[in-house]
């Protein structure tokens, strides 16, 4: 069944990003599969975005720096809804709205004729879950990891999970690894760099660190890691991408993931392990969804467990780690598994398999960062 799909990115920045931008990415990775899949893509989003879907700028400009100013993403999502009512009265309406651009849309979805799913990128904060408490009947949602749903108040329709997509094919496979640990991530306790450094010392490898230094970072940088590095055992190389950003992805002998707050899927786990390089982490959040333990990567409890299973690495084959990414968290799999998520939405129906916990307990972190 071909579809019509109006898919709603958010105003800020072009798709794909420029720099970082994990919601775009994702927008522009699914939209490019939809449409290789058969369906008709109108993506509405910010100018300079490119596309294999039919891209319809709305607003004259990005906005960057501006991002969360009410002004420029109700005025984002109610153009957008105008042009979607107009194509409502014609030969060819939309079948279903995706959003992907915040809270406006979902706010005001029981305006729309036409349904309303939208992607839940960023874990549950004591707002957001009211939020969705409040407004939870006037769309549906999917959730981007079983511990996210289980997260949400039960007033909000979970029509399924569909993990985030990684273009597997665009990660080189290494077999042969090379002796360092590797790191990448925004330099905050949440994320943990110093417990990264710390079980890499017990281990007894070199680990090298990649990340941004954001604005209000420095001081845990200077206290916590600073100190650390010599060039040698302990090795910061700064914020990367591109092929230098594969490449060391692709030689690390594991990546490390020692997060103590709740990350709702956690993609740099995706394209560590797309490489061939096993994962060792916390169980926090979806943690144990995206990793299989044992298989392609250890979940472990503090430094002192980190550090020993990075001995146990050599049970790990790089291939099985590649191939588990293939059969779960690919372009192919994860538009299926979307196709499927708007039948539910089409149909009224939610699936049959439970997917959450329906407790309606409010969430246990105020975190709110994008994945």
């Amino acid at each position: 069944m071909t579809l019509n799909v109006a898919m709603i990115a958010p105003p800020w920045i072009p798709v794909p990003p420029p720099e970082y931008g994990g919601v775009e990415q994702v927008v522009d990775m699914l939209c490019a599969a939809l449409t290789r899949r058969g369906h008709d893509v109108t993506l509405f989003a910010a100018p300079g975005t490119r596309s294999e879907a039919d891209v319809q700028p709305i607003l004259e400009d990005a906005h960057p720096d501006e991002m969360q100013l009410a002004i420029y993403e109700s005025d984002h999502v109610a153009s957008a809804f105008d042009a979607i009512d107009e194509a409502a009265g014609t030969d060819r309406p939309y079948d279903i709205v995706h959003d992907h651009s915040g809270f406006v849309a979902f706010a005001f979805a029981n305006r729309l004729a036409t349904p309303l799913v939208q992607t839940l990128h960023a874990p549950f904060s004591d707002d957001t879950f009211a939020f969705y408490k409040r407004h939870g009947s006037k769309g549906q949602a999917i959730a981007i990891s079983r511990y996210q749903a289980r997260e949400a108040p039960p007033q909000l329709r979970i029509v399924d999970v569909v993990y985030n997509p990684i273009a597997v094919d665009d990660f080189p496979f290494v077999e042969e690894k090379s002796p360092y640990l590797l790191w990448v991530g925004r330099m905050n306790d949440d994320k943990g760099p110093q417990r990264a450094i710390a079980a890499a010392r017990q281990a007894g490898v070199p680990i090298v660190l990649a990340g941004p230094i954001q604005p209000g970072q420095e001081e845990f940088f200077g206290r916590e890691v600073e100190p650390h590095l010599d060039d040698d055992q302990v090795k910061y190389v700064g914020e990367i991408g591109g092929d230098d950003k594969t490449a060391l992805f692709a030689h690390a002998s594991a990546f490390l993931m020692p997060i103590r707050w709740a990350e709702p899927f956690g993609l740099v786990m995706t394209e560590a392990m797309a490489c061939g390089t096993p994962v060792i982490a916390f169980p926090e959040g979806s943690a144990s969804e995206v990793i299989a333990d044992g298989q392609t990567g250890f979940l472990v409890n503090d430094e002192s467990e980190m550090a020993a299973a990075v001995a146990r690495l050599g049970e790990i084959d790089p291939a099985r780690c590649r191939e588990w990414v293939s059969e779960r968290f690919d372009l192919e799999p994860v538009a299926e598994a979307h196709e499927r998520a708007y039948r539910h939405v089409l149909s009224g129906r939610l699936p049959q398999h439970p997917i959450r916990a329906r407790s309606g307990n409010p969430p246990s972190t105020s975190a709110a960062s994008a994945t």
